[in-house]
């Protein structure tokens, strides 16, 4: 690969950018897959009102800018030998932007803001919602299609686009008239920076990306027209849905120089599976960061939940479509980084010996639910709460508590996933920052049964997006070469003291059990 210089042929290399919730990072990969120059920024979230939570899409455009120069430049070498660029983003935050002046009607709108909350509510409750259930439960009696039993069951939720983005049309006078002069380009940031690279010539996104904003059919592999016309969103604004491996055309030569191939934009959890080399039906991919999304392949079918699990395509490359089911724990390191500000601890890496300086929890349980209880319990009133409190609870038995719990969301996901989808695991990979802590990782071992391979790197989407952008371009020439250069830093296995786990942990799990029930619908209007 690469051009030929002196009669020897100049080192090429791969570009792959993470944009996440708080932070955006860019690493330069060689053929090894090893990291071999970084740059990462803190992004700046807005909260103009309280509930809202937004991003400015010019300041992520100057900062993704940054992050590519400085990783180019930190590896010491030249663009020039970027033979590719891949793009993993955070999911369902979106902007809405002038198709002509490429000017954006309002900031980035996060997948955490809530301003669409009373509209949620609204709808789910609504007459017509109970109308399309009842059609969905009639279907589902007269064919038999689980499909159309999990849609009698759907309701909506803040962190879809499709009510906040009705919510936008509504309240943005501009963007409603540049919709009426088919004048919009609605975009996921992947689209957005899109735009931007090719300065305005592509409005695309892909597969992965699409059918996280539950706008996206994932049966019928397009933008949901019955969605559209339900909530009166107009399909002339979204993107065209691509594969995640497609050439979405070059960078312009303006901002690096040269121009480099964009060769994938990939959602980032579904990144961070193919980074994991999850690529065979059954393999399982645990990341615990700010939450814990757990998915599983299910292979070239959608899975269709009762429970509240996700069917998103994994990806799409060539004619191959792999689909996963997703549960996710919203409040995994929002925990840890929590009871660290209440001075429980100062550093996080002394959480693992507090944990085991104490024989058990003193019968304290804690519930992770400071953004509600989503699969399967899926309660957007729960209340996060300690319970079970004694005069001889100290700081340890709290901390153990907390990093209990983490594992016992594990726990519940993945008996969720075993009992809904029916697919032998094959494998379990983790990562994330939270999947660090060995106590955590041993006890969800335990309480699994499996074991769980820890690779050395955790930035798994943005090594997903290289390992992606580089097969597009032969750079890597099957998954089989990636197998090969997985790492894996630390596998641990199942380990019981006596008996098995589920003897030692059954009492302690049903208490927690309990303690979620009791933290239900704390928040719900009567």
């Amino acid at each position: 690969m690469g051009t030929l210089r002196n009669g020897f042929r100049k080192e090429t290399f791969v570009l792959s950018v993470d944009v996440g919730t708080t932070s955006i990072r860019c690493h330069v990969y060689d053929k090894a897959a090893k990291i071999r120059g970084s740059c990462a920024r803190k992004m700046t979230l807005m909260y103009p009102e309280p509930g809202r939570v937004e991003l400015d899409p010019e300041e992520l455009w100057r900062e993704f800018v940054v992050v590519v120069k400085g990783a180019v430049n930190d590896s010491g070498l030249q663009m020039s030998q970027m033979e590719a660029l891949g793009i993993s983003t955070q999911r369902a935050t979106f902007t809405n932007w002038n198709r002509k002046t490429g000017e954006p009607f309002h900031n980035f709108i996060s997948w955490q803001d809530l301003r669409a909350a009373d509209l949620v509510r609204s709808w789910n409750s609504s007459f017509t919602m109970g109308a399309v259930h009842s059609v969905m439960k009639l279907l589902h009696f007269l064919t038999r299609q689980k499909r159309f039993l999990a849609a009698s069951l759907v309701v909506f939720s803040t962190q879809h686009v499709s009510l906040r983005l009705a919510w936008m049309l509504h309240n943005c006078p501009q963007l409603s008239q540049a919709v009426r002069e088919g004048n919009c380009c609605f975009g996921t940031i992947d689209t957005w920076l899109l735009y931007k690279l090719t300065k305005g010539s592509v409005h695309a996104t892909d597969f992965s990306n699409a059918s996280a904003t539950a706008v996206f059919d994932s049966y019928q592999m397009c933008w949901s027209g019955f969605l559209c016309s339900l909530l009166s969103l107009p399909l002339s604004i979204f993107p065209i849905v691509q594969n995640t491996c497609h050439n979405f055309g070059s960078s312009d030569v303006s901002i690096f120089g040269v121009p480099i191939p964009i060769m994938c934009v990939m959602a980032d959890q579904q990144a961070a599976m193919f980074g994991e080399c999850c690529f065979d039906t059954g393999d399982v991919k645990i990341t615990m960061g700010t939450g814990t999304f757990m998915d599983i392949n299910t292979g070239n079918k959608p899975h269709t939940s009762i429970a509240g699990l996700y069917p998103l395509v994994g990806w799409k490359i060539g004619s191959e479509v792999v689909y996963v089911a997703e549960g996710n724990a919203a409040d995994t390191g929002t925990a840890i980084k929590w009871a660290q500000e209440l001075e429980l601890f100062s550093d996080v890496r002394e959480t693992e010996a507090m944990a085991t300086s104490v024989e058990d929890s003193d019968g304290v349980c804690f519930v992770p639910s400071f953004s509600g209880l989503q699969a399967p319990l899926n309660d957007p009133g729960a209340c996060a709460s300690f319970m079970g409190l004694k005069p001889s609870t100290n700081k340890n038995h709290l901390v153990r508590a907390i990093l209990e719990s983490v594992a016992f969301r594990n726990k519940q996901l993945y008996d969720t996933m075993l009992r809904e989808t029916c697919i032998p695991i094959t494998k379990i990979r983790a990562d994330g920052g939270v999947c660090t802590n060995d106590f955590i990782m041993q006890l969800t071992t335990n309480l699994l049964g499996q074991s769980i391979s820890r690779p050395t790197h955790f930035d798994m989407s943005s090594l997903g997006a290289a390992f992606v952008a580089g097969l597009g371009v032969g750079f890597w020439t099957c998954k089989d070469d990636l197998k090969k250069l997985q790492s894996t830093e630390c596998l641990f296995q199942p380990r019981f003291k006596t008996g098995s786990v589920k003897d030692q942990y059954k009492s302690i799990l049903q208490s927690w059990e309990k303690a979620l029930q009791r933290s239900m619908h704390w928040y719900n209007k009567s």
